[in-house]
């Protein structure tokens, strides 16, 4: 994977998918699909291999894709495995209207997590536009794919279905797995009113919001952002038990002040005739 940073851009992300799948199950069909793009391999030459690059827009980011169509034939499994070796990601390919193909993919994820483990992958059932003759059902694919933790697609190339759909989920699954996602997160500039509302927040209890002199909306919205932003509940928690701890402290001494206990007999020097007993 490669991210360019030039001046002048074509592209901000450059990735390499291998399409792989049994012969005459339609990959050259999906990559003839593709309009935008050169043909011509990077290497010179196109052995076994067939090459097309296409650029998709991802998140308002422009991906260039390299595309490697390698022959289903026995004879090119080399060719195969060294280009597996350098490709971020994987379209594991199958024709609806032939069983064989599709039960070929295992032997494929075998080739793949041999000599390129760990590389995402993706299912597609290719030649949706001869559903009438379907010998792989949506379901059957669909659990398969679910089985194994893949994203799975039916596509037509004669419709134009679904293809540039599968590259981008594609795409989308190897960013974030490498973690460059973050490079295109947005980043939040928090507006006027949002500061003004951290900074009341930062110093009012959410139980206080309700005693100021503000308009009832917003004095709403200043306990919604304290509550989605989590500033207010350490505070509060402090604030509140301290307050109780010292109305414990006042009552329990007011207690003390107030129990006062009368004597059990007159003092000795009482002058007063009440305090004699008869």
């Amino acid at each position: 994977m490669t991210h360019r940073a030039s001046p002048v851009k074509a592209y901000d992300f450059l990735l390499k998918f291998l399409l792989v799948g049994d012969s005459d199950v339609g990959k050259g069909e999906i990559l003839a699909s593709l309009q935008d793009g050169a043909t011509e391999s990077p290497y010179g030459y196109n052995m076994g291999i067939d090459y097309k690059t296409t650029t998709i827009l991802l998140d308002g980011r422009r991906i260039k894709l390299q595309l490697w169509d390698t022959s289903g034939q026995g004879r090119f499994c080399t060719i195969f495995r060294s280009y597996s070796r350098g490709a971020q990601g994987v379209i594991l390919v199958y024709d609806i209207t032939n069983r064989w193909s599709f039960d070929g993919i295992n032997r494929w994820i075998k080739e793949i997590d041999e000599h390129a483990p760990g590389v995402p992958k993706i299912l597609v059932g290719n030649r949706l536009h001869l559903a009438f003759k379907r010998q792989v059902s949506t379901e059957q694919a669909q659990c398969y794919a679910e089985r194994l933790g893949m994203t799975f697609f039916e596509v037509s190339p004669l419709c134009n279905f679904n293809i540039t759909e599968s590259f981008t989920e594609l795409a989308r699954i190897v960013l974030m797995r490498h973690g460059m996602d973050r490079l295109w997160r947005p980043n939040k500039v928090l507006s006027l009113q949002d500061l003004c509302c951290r900074a009341i927040v930062s110093c009012t209890p959410v139980h206080l919001v309700d005693k100021l002199p503000l308009p009832v909306a917003l004095r709403s919205h200043l306990k919604s952002f304290s509550m989605a932003n989590g500033l207010n509940a350490r505070m509060m928690h402090g604030r509140s038990y301290s307050l109780t701890a010292n109305n414990l402290n006042k009552r329990h001494s007011l207690k003390k002040a107030k129990i006062i206990r009368p004597p059990q007999s007159p003092p000795k020097n009482c002058t007063r005739n009440s305090c004699k007993i008869s």
